[in-house]
C-alpha cells in the first residue's frame, strides 16, 4: 500500500529538473512500488505551470520566453493528496470484498467513485490526463480516468489491477493470472455505460483500438512510463514548452536506462520525436529509437503496433528521405490490415489520411518539380518506389474489407491517381504483381480448354483433309474431276450472302434449315400463287445451276486433257509463256514491246542496261569528276548508248524518255509531268514547258563547271549515350508485388499498363462491395468521436 513516506517529502520543494528527476529515480529504484498518485499530481503541476499559465497573445508569438521553472512546494502537493487519498477510502469499503484478488464489481466500484467526480461540461482537449486536472478541475481524458483507477486500487492495496493500454484507448486487467479485463473510461461519446464490461467482444471485432488481444500490460514502472509518455509540452498549436520537453526527455531514458520501455514502443517513439527536436549528448540517435520501437512491436506484440512504423516515416519525410519514408508507411498499412475498421478508429485513420492524401502526393511533387535534383528524381524511376504506394493502399483496402463503415473515398482515389500518374511509365512496367492461387487455376483451365478445343478442331480438319486426299486418289480422273468441282461449289456457295444464296422466299434458320417464310394468317387466301411463282423461280435457277456446271466441267476437262495430250507427245509449250516464266522475276521491260514491236522482256539484264536511253547526270557528280558510285557509272553508260543511237539516225519509234518523263507519273505527254500538265492553261503553255534533253544536260555540265561543289564530309555517326534514367531502369529488375485486398487485385493489371484509366480506379476504390455491415450488437459501439489528437504533428522544418 502506497503512501506519502519522510523519504518522498525530503526531494521537496522542486526547483528545477534535476530534483524531478531525482524523486523519480528514487520512486523507480526504491524497494516499494512508485507512488503513482504522488508522480502524476508532481508532474500535472509542473506541466500545468509550464503550458496552461503561458499562454500568450497571438501577436507576440515571435517574442522569446524566458526560461522558467516552477516552485513545487510540498504544502501543495501533499494537500492534493490527501484530497484524493479522502475521496478513494471514504467511497470505496473494502469489507464488501472478501476475495483474495480484486473482482469485477470492485473494479466497476473504483471507476464509478473517479467517473462520479467529474465534471459534465469539459471538453476532451490536452493536459487532461493527470490527477492535478482531476484534484483541481474535476477534469480527465480518455487516459486520465484509467489511470487514475489505477491510482486510486494502489491506494486500496489492489495491487493486481493494473493498465493495459493501446496506441489510443486504455482499460484494466486484473485477477489472479492478470487476464481479465474491465472498460473503466470512455472513448468517443454515449460509451460509458461500457464500464465494467470485458474486452473481449471487442477483441473479437478485430478493431485496432484493441490491438486483437495484443496491448502493452503495465507493470508499475510502465505505468510511470505511460503518464510520462502521456505529458504534453505544447502551449498551443505552433508552440512547444522548452523546459517540459526537456524534462519529458529526462524521465524518458531514465526509465529506457532502467529497461522500463522494453516493451513499450508508443513511448520509444515518443522519445525518439524529442530527440529529434533536442539531441542528447552521448544518446542514440532518434532513428536508432525508432527501429528500436518496431523491434520491440514485432517481438513482443506480433507486429500489431502502427505508430512505430508512423513515427519513423514521418521522421524520415521531415528529413526528405522520401523513399525511405514510403516504405516505412507502407509497413504501418501492411500491420493496419491486421484489423477491421470502426468509427472509433479516428485516429489512426486521421493518420493515414493524411500520408495519403498529403504527404505522398507532396512527395511525387516535390520531386517532379525539383528536377535539378537528380538523387530525389530517381525516386519517380524507381519500381520499389511505386510498389511501396500500391503497398500502402492495398492495406488501406483491406482494412476496409469485413468492416462495417467505408474507408475509401473518391479524395483517396484521386489523391492515389494523382500520384501513380508521376511515375514513368516504363516504371509501372518493371512491377510484377503476382496472382493468387485462384485466378492462377482459373486461368490455367481457360487457356487447357482452350488449347483442347484447338487441338480438336485441328485434328478433325487433318482428318477430314486425310479422308478427302485417300478417297481421291482411289478415284478414277473423270470421278475425282467431279468431287473436285463439287468441293468448288460448295466454297463458292458458302462465299455468297444469304439473300444470294438462297432463293427469295426462303429462309435460313438459327440451326441452318431452310424453308419458306411464314407469312401472316390473312394472306392464306393468296398463297397459292406465290407459291406457283416461287417454284417456277427455284426450276429456273436449278437449271442455271446445271448448265453453269456443265460448262466447268468441259472446261477443266479440256485443259485436263491439253496437258495430258502435251506430256504424252512432247510438245513445248507456247515460247511466249515459257519466257514469261522465265523473266517474271525481273523488272526490266522491252520499251519495243511497248511500241507494238519485239519481245515483252530484254534478253538479258546487261543489254536492257545498255540500251536504256535514261540520262540523269547529277551536277554534283559531274564536278567530282571520275570519282563516282557504281549508280552513276550505271547512268553514265547508259548516257553514252542514247547519244550514239541518235547521232545514227533518226528512229520513228519515239524514246521512252520523251513518251514517259522521269516525273511525269506515267502522263501520255510528251515531256511534260502531271502537275506541269495541271497548271498550263492552254497547249502553248505546254509546250513551253517541254525543254530538249540534250539542252538540260549542257545547262547542268555547264553549271558544274562554273561552281564545283566540294565534295561533303560527313562527320563519323556515334550511338547516343544512354540518360541516366534509362541506366537506372535497365540495371533495376522486376519488382514483385502481392496485393491482398479484393480491390487491388481487380486493379491488377492496369497498375501496370503505360497508361492509367483514373475512372476506374475511382470507381474501383470507392466500391462498397467489400464493406458489410455486422451483427446489430456490434453496432451499438460504432459512435461517432469526438476527441482531440493526442499527438500534435510537426511540419518539416
Amino acid at each position: 500500500m502506497a503512501g506519502f513516506r519522510d523519504r518522498d517529502k525530503r526531494h521537496f520543494p522542486l526547483t528545477d529538473s534535476g530534483s524531478v528527476v531525482a524523486l523519480f529515480r528514487e520512486q523507480i529504484e526504491g524497494p516499494n512500488d512508485p507512488n503513482l498518485a504522488l508522480l502524476s499530481i508532481t508532474l500535472g503541476c509542473i506541466e500545468n505551470a509550464l503550458t496552461m499559465n503561458r499562454a500568450i497573445p497571438a501577436a507576440e508569438e515571435a517574442a522569446l520566453l524566458r526560461p522558467i521553472f516552477p516552485v513545487v512546494d510540498l504544502e501543495t502537493v501533499e494537500a492534493l493528496y490527501a484530497k484524493f487519498e479522502t475521496l478513494v477510502r471514504g467511497s470505496v469499503d473494502l469489507t464488501e470484498y472478501k476475495s483474495t484478488f480484486s473482482s469485477r464489481e470492485l473494479v466497476k466500484k473504483i471507476s464509478d467513485v473517479v467517473w462520479s467526480s467529474l465534471s459534465r461540461s469539459f471538453k476532451d482537449k490536452a493536459h487532461l490526463q493527470s490527477l492535478y486536472s482531476f484534484l483541481t478541475g474535476n477534469k480527465l481524458d480518455c487516459f486520465g480516468v484509467a489511470f487514475g483507477v489505477v491510482a486510486a486500487a494502489q491506494i486500496l492495496g489492489c495491487d493486481d489491477i493494473h493498465l493495459a493500454l493501446s496506441e489510443d484507448h486504455a482499460w484494466v486487467v486484473f485477477g489472479e493470472d492478470g487476464t481479465d479485463t474491465a472498460e473503466v473510461t470512455w472513448h468517443g461519446k454515449g460509451n460509458e455505460d461500457k464500464r465494467g464490461q470485458s474486452i473481449a467482444l471487442s477483441v473479437a471485432e478485430k478493431s485496432w483500438l484493441y490491438f486483437n488481444g495484443q496491448p502493452v500490460i503495465c507493470t508499475r514502472a510502465t505505468e510511470v512510463a505511460a503518464m510520462v509518455s502521456a505529458a504534453n509540452p505544447s502551449i498551443n498549436l505552433t508552440m512547444d514548452s522548452i523546459e517540459m520537453g526537456a524534462l519529458q526527455q529526462e524521465l524518458l531514458w531514465l526509465l529506457h536506462d532502467k529497461g522500463h520501455l522494453s516493451r513499450y514502443p508508443m513511448a520509444l517513439g515518443n522519445l525518439g520525436d524529442l530527440e529529434e527536436i533536442s539531441p542528447t549528448p552521448g544518446r542514440p540517435p532518434p532513428l536508432q529509437i525508432f527501429q528500436e520501437a518496431i523491434s520491440v512491436a514485432i517481438k513482443h506484440y506480433n507486429n500489431h503496433h502502427v505508430y512505430p512504423y508512423t513515427y519513423m516515416g514521418g521522421y524520415l519525410y521531415r528529413k526528405r528521405r522520401y523513399k525511405e519514408a514510403i516504405k516505412c508507411w507502407a509497413e504501418a498499412s501492411n500491420v493496419i490490415r491486421k484489423f477491421n475498421y470502426t468509427r472509433e478508429d479516428e485516429e489512426i485513420y486521421k493518420e493515414f489520411l493524411e500520408i495519403a492524401n498529403e504527404l505522398i502526393p507532396n512527395i511525387v511533387k516535390a520531386v517532379s518539380l525539383n528536377t535539378t535534383d537528380r538523387v530525389q528524381m530517381n525516386i519517380l524511376y524507381n519500381p520499389e518506389v511505386y510498389a511501396d504506394i500500391l503497398r500502402f493502399y492495398d492495406g488501406i483496402c483491406e482494412w476496409e474489407e469485413g468492416s462495417s463503415t467505408p474507408v475509401l473515398h473518391v479524395g483517396w482515389a484521386q489523391h492515389l491517381t494523382f500520384s501513380l500518374n508521376k511515375f514513368d511509365p516504363r516504371t509501372r512496367a518493371k512491377i510484377d504483381v503476382a496472382k493468387d492461387e485462384d485466378s492462377d487455376s482459373d486461368s490455367d483451365k481457360e487457356s487447357n480448354d482452350e488449347n483442347d478445343n484447338q487441338n480438336g478442331k485441328s485434328q478433325k480438319e487433318k482428318g477430314e483433309s486425310g479422308v478427302k486426299t485417300g478417297s481421291l486418289k482411289n478415284k478414277d480422273p473423270k470421278e475425282a474431276l467431279s468431287v473436285v468441282v463439287e468441293d468448288l461449289k460448295k466454297e463458292e456457295l458458302s462465299q455468297l450472302s444469304p439473300s444470294q444464296s438462297n432463293p427469295p422466299g426462303y429462309r435460313v434458320t438459327a440451326k441452318g434449315r431452310k424453308g419458306q417464310r411464314r407469312r401472316n394468317s390473312n394472306a392464306n387466301k393468296d398463297l397459292s400463287p406465290q407459291i406457283t411463282a416461287g417454284k417456277l423461280l427455284s426450276d429456273n435457277l436449278d437449271s442455271k445451276d446445271k448448265e453453269e456446271e456443265e460448262k466447268i466441267k468441259s472446261t477443266i476437262q479440256e485443259l485436263a486433257s491439253k496437258v495430258v495430250q502435251q506430256q504424252e507427245t512432247g510438245t513445248p509449250p507456247n515460247p511466249n509463256i515459257t519466257a514469261l516464266a522465265q523473266q517474271c522475276s525481273l523488272n526490266i521491260l522491252n520499251k519495243d514491246y511497248l511500241l507494238g514491236a519485239g519481245q515483252p522482256f530484254s534478253s538479258s539484264p546487261a543489254s536492257s542496261t545498255a540500251t536504256s536511253p535514261v540520262t540523269v547526270i547529277s551536277a554534283a557528280a559531274v564536278a567530282r569528276g571520275s570519282s563516282t558510285t557504281p549508280d552513276e557509272g550505271l547512268l553514265n553508260t547508259s548516257t553514252t548508248s542514247s547519244t550514239s543511237a541518235a547521232g545514227g539516225g533518226t528512229d520513228s519509234r519515239l524514246d521512252v524518255d520523251e513518251f514517259l518523263s522521269s516525273k511525269s507519273n506515267g502522263t501520255a505527254f510528251v515531256g511534260l509531268t502531271m502537275d506541269s500538265m495541271l497548271k498550263a492553261e492552254s497547249p502553248a503553255d505546254m509546250m513551253l514547258a517541254m525543254k530538249p534533253r540534250g539542252e538540260e544536260v549542257g545547262n547542268a555540265l555547264s553549271l558544274a563547271a562554273r561552281f564545283p561543289v566540294p565534295p561533303v564530309q560527313q562527320p563519323p555517326r556515334s550511338s547516343p549515350s544512354p540518360s541516366p534514367t534509362s541506366e537506372m531502369l535497365a540495371a533495376l529488375g522486376p519488382v514483385q508485388v502481392e496485393l491482398r485486398s479484393e480491390k487491388m487485385k481487380g486493379l491488377r493489371k492496369m497498375f501496370t499498363s503505360a497508361k492509367l484509366n483514373a475512372s476506374a480506379i475511382k470507381l474501383q476504390l470507392t466500391a462498397q462491395s467489400q464493406v458489410h455491415v455486422k451483427d446489430s450488437r456490434f453496432l451499438e459501439f460504432c459512435e461517432p468521436m469526438g476527441s482531440a489528437r493526442k499527438r500534435p504533428r510537426r511540419e518539416v522544418v
